[in-house]
């Protein structure tokens, strides 16, 4: 049985006990989680296709740890222009343990 959920703008595939890192949600460490945002559940050969969400669809969670993702650097740089810019970037994610999927 897996589901797609919606979450921070993207969207992921899960399954049971899987753990995904997704954009920072406002919750502690050891916290429980609904995704109620979920577009579809398949179990087997059995489909349930929102439009665009599952109506009573329900993908339930743990928060495993709050993070920040590797250095990005930024460099702009204009040849012949005597022009160079340097900028550095960490995004902010949470872990997720997938407990559970209903609907």
């Amino acid at each position: 049985m897996y589901a797609v959920i919606e979450t921070g703008g993207k969207q992921y595939r899960v399954e049971q006990g899987q753990k995904i890192k997704v954009e920072k949600l406002d919750a502690e460490a050891g916290a429980s989680v609904d995704i109620d945002k979920v577009l579809m559940i398949a179990d087997g050969e059995d489909f349930k296709v929102g439009k665009p969400y599952v109506e009573g669809g329900k993908v339930t969670a743990t928060v495993a740890s709050q993070g920040r993702g590797k250095k990005i650097t930024i460099i702009k740089f204009r040849r012949r222009k005597h022009s160079r810019k340097t900028q550095g970037h960490r995004q902010d994610y949470t872990e997720l343990e997938i407990t559970g999927i209903s609907g």
